[in-house]
């Protein structure tokens, strides 16, 4: 059950861990750098703030595993936006904007890596793997991904407009097949309608479409539910084959619960990657895991 953050706890644990991840990882990149210049700088940092949001969520959930992820990542937030915002007062309206819109940027990539990082541990013993939207790039590039060509063109085609967060990828025969398209949001109340379409558009092509919610909150209004699972005048169809929150407690159709273990993605992953394996003509959007 989660709980609301009540109390300095959880705050004072995502800054120390958040300033010690951004540190540490600040000197490992800056140090293997002869030269420093300006735009490089900013580089590095962007990438250390990206290591440390991401460890960040992740120490938070295993320490405070009563508390709602959402809360948790707000600490992140504050976290993040106290080290931004530590100069004199004269530039500190325009450093908490600055600071904002770098959250914004990093806080997206990082829980995308959160998702890789975590999903692909899970699924390292059972010959799944998940990636980045770069990583299938520089796989598609090398001629790495073993999908037959119309596959090949249609991925090449998402990949160049950034349509997917995560690629699901297993091996069979000593090559790699891509069988899904996935989706990873902090939240996706403000652009749900913008991510369901292609996901709609990956099931019309027979691949595995999810999506990863960290603050499923909005997933209590009919409207939204109604998006993910159809069966409303509005939204006749399901707009993806499963939508997995990390702060939804009981499962409600294609909507389900998860939790840092990532135990129920692992079994519909599983279940997907046979289904696409051995009868894809059935992999449709009305394909259910459960």
């Amino acid at each position: 059950m989660h709980i609301e953050m009540n109390n300095d706890d959880v705050k004072k644990f995502c800054i120390e861990l958040y300033d010690k991840a951004f540190d540490a990882h600040l000197e490992l990149l800056s140090s293997s750098i002869s030269h420093l210049t300006e735009s490089k700088l900013k580089e590095v940092e962007v990438s250390a703030q990206k290591e440390a949001i991401k460890q960040a969520i992740i120490g938070g959930i295993k320490e405070f595993p009563t508390v709602s992820p959402s809360e948790i990542w707000k600490a992140i937030h504050i976290a993040h936006m106290y080290r931004k915002t530590k100069l004199d007062d004269l530039s500190l309206i325009a450093n908490i904007v600055s600071a904002d819109q770098s959250w914004k940027k990093s806080s997206g990539h990082a829980f995308e890596e959160m998702v890789k990082e975590m999903a692909s541990l899970s699924l390292q013993d059972h010959g799944i793997e998940i990636v980045l939207q770069r990583d299938m790039s520089t796989l598609l590039k090398a001629g790495e991904i073993a999908n037959e060509p119309r596959d090949i063109s249609w991925l090449k085609e998402q990949v160049k407009k950034a349509i997917f967060d995560l690629y699901a990828i297993m091996w069979k025969d000593g090559k790699r097949y891509c069988f899904g398209c996935l989706q990873a949001k902090t939240s996706i109340r403000d652009r749900v309608t913008r991510d369901r379409e292609p996901s709609i558009h990956a099931m019309q092509s027979y691949f595995w479409s999810a999506v990863f919610v960290l603050d499923g909150d909005f997933l209590k209004m009919p409207k939204f539910i109604n998006m993910v699972n159809g069966g409303s005048v509005e939204f006749p169809e399901n707009g993806w084959h499963g939508m997995y929150s990390f702060t939804t407690e009981e499962s409600n159709d294609r909507i389900y619960g998860i939790d840092i273990s990532f135990d129920r993605f692992v079994e519909h992953a599983l279940k997907a990657s046979k289904q696409w394996r051995d009868q894809r003509q059935w992999f449709d959007i009305n394909w259910r895991a459960e």
